[in-house]
């Protein structure tokens, strides 16, 4: 299905200085590779994790040191606790009232062997309002026990290595993707091949650094290698390449996780809110034979074929005295301009019979799409619009014979799809032409090097290049502010890893997720 509704020669005290500074930050780089201290005295916290609302089975989620206390007096079990990660059927009861909750499963996942690296519960009961109220609540009442924050366990597995900071953002977007691509790159993100790209990307500047700050310390003595910097040099080239390829994607990543912004635009009456709204499967536009209808944005989320597609339609655009309709065609003209993709809806009725007419026409009215001359040369050697030739049902056999010939004549115009809307003569094919120009401006997730879904990524690297850059224009001048380029770079590159980076980017990553996750 097609369509869903979804310093050189510098020695001494600042060379000194310099090594402490590596050093810390080399340590800094590898803090997060075991269980943190914090997580030792952490407290036990605990979240309904499948998900509010009835359902047949929900899942409580129990973390920190509490755990195995809370499994023994829940499940009444006198003696050893369960096998771990084997599920066993126990009654659920009230830890201080003994009352008997409910009956249902109970899984232990001693530390470090669970997702967050602590003790860990899991209770698999009725998914009734009443009986999650009731287990939440009794887990409530234990001391030492607190409902956690939204993401907390998963930031929990972060702080103990399980998850690096790329594979939990690739876990959030598993979690909202709504579409079969998003899923595949969220996954392929989560597995941890991006995160694995980055730390290479480190690890070669971490060497890079270290021949750098070797040859400031101690090649007056002859103690270093011949080449050494030469060697660095190279690297450093090498990965200021493989950025740049990395940063070329065209914003596939992105437009994948947010979504590709597909604006219907074109002259009042042309049929656009028919196209949104048979595209949506539902009426979401007023249909109106009144010229002007539509005066504001109306936006629907569509599955094309599994890719994502916010789709907008817009107001007719013409010139018009009236305020509120000069502010609709504003915004109109500010969604095409941001758009990647725009379908320029044509009323076919109203497209002359001669060819060299209707290609006049055509030109004519693209340029009112896009209103310059120059965006015209733009619009046609770009695959950014798409002509729609709407209501071709009302013309005659003849005519549309007519019209398929012309447009084989027709140089330079974007390409053309004859659709309608009123008896969806057309549709089909415009719907494979649609998938296949979203297909292109997200790529295949599965394919190739992974892709940057990020702003935050292509922000950071941007960063990295330009720092690499500073050891390039300093290399031959001054050979500490060209090793500081390089300590910039790696600097960078742990704020997406999540080895180097404020306390806010965290609170950025995490506060997206659901609370029980």
């Amino acid at each position: 299905m097609l369509l869903a509704p979804i310093h050189h020669g510098l020695r001494g005290a600042t060379a000194h200085i310099l090594r402490k500074r590596s050093t810390s930050l080399f340590k800094n780089l590898s803090s997060c590779n075991g269980v943190p201290p914090t997580l030792v005295d952490a407290e036990t916290i605990f979240a309904l994790s499948s998900g509010h609302g009835k359902c047949g089975v929900a899942v409580v989620r129990v973390s920190g040191p509490s755990s195995a206390t809370v499994l023994s007096s829940m499940a009444g079990l006198t003696r050893n606790l369960p096998f771990p990660r084997r599920a066993l059927l126990r009654s659920i009861t009230h830890p201080q009232s003994k009352e008997v909750l409910d009956r249902g499963l109970v899984l232990w996942f001693p530390a470090p062997h669970s997702f967050t690296g602590e003790d860990s519960v899991e209770f698999h009961i009725h998914g009734g309002p009443a009986v999650t109220s009731a287990v939440l609540q009794a887990l409530g009442s234990v001391p030492g026990m607190r409902p956690a924050e939204s993401g907390e366990f998963t930031r929990r597995a972060f702080q103990a290595g399980k998850l690096g900071l790329t594979e939990v953002e690739g876990l959030g977007d598993l979690i909202h993707a709504e579409t079969e691509a998003q899923r595949r790159q969220a996954l392929r993100q989560m597995s941890g091949e991006l995160g694995q790209l980055y730390q290479n990307w480190s690890h070669k500047l971490k060497r890079c650094l270290a021949h750098v700050e070797a040859f400031i310390d101690f090649s007056e003595d002859e103690l270093i290698e011949d080449g050494v910097l030469t060697h660095a040099d190279g690297m450093v080239r090498h990965l200021q390449d493989d950025m740049a390829r990395h940063l070329l994607d065209e914003r596939r990543g992105e437009r994948l996780r947010s979504g590709v912004q597909v604006v219907i635009a074109g002259a009042t009456n042309a049929g656009k809110s028919s196209l949104l709204n048979t595209l949506c499967q539902r009426p979401a536009a007023i249909v109106s034979p009144i010229a002007g209808t539509t005066r504001d944005v109306v936006e629907t989320a569509l599955d094309v074929g599994g890719f994502p597609v916010l789709l907008s339609d817009t107001a007719g655009l013409r010139d018009s005295s009236d305020l509120v309709e000069r502010e609709g065609v504003r915004r109109a003209r500010e969604r095409i301009e941001q758009a990647d993709l725009t379908l320029v809806v044509v009323d076919c009725s109203h497209i002359p019979t001669e060819t060299h007419q209707a290609a006049a026409f055509l030109q004519d009215y693209l340029q009112s799409v896009v209103l310059t001359q120059e965006q015209i040369h733009t619009v046609l050697a770009s695959d950014r619009f798409l002509l729609v030739l709407n209501k071709v049902d009302l013309l005659s056999d003849e005519h549309r014979q007519l019209l398929k010939l012309k447009f084989g004549c027709i140089p330079a115009l974007p390409p053309v799809c004859t659709i309608s809307c009123h008896t969806n003569e057309g549709l089909q094919d415009f719907l494979t032409t649609l998938h296949s120009r979203v297909k292109a401006l997200c790529g295949d997730p599965l394919s190739g090097a992974p892709t940057l879904t990020q702003a935050r990524h292509r922000a950071h690297l941007q960063q990295c290049v330009a720092a690499l850059d500073q050891y390039q224009r300093y290399r031959d001048f001054d050979l500490a502010l060209a090793a500081e380029g390089i300590r910039l770079a790696l600097t960078s590159l742990g704020r997406i890893t999540g080895k180097v980076g404020p306390e806010e980017i965290l609170d950025i990553i995490f506060k997206d997720f659901c609370i029980g996750k």
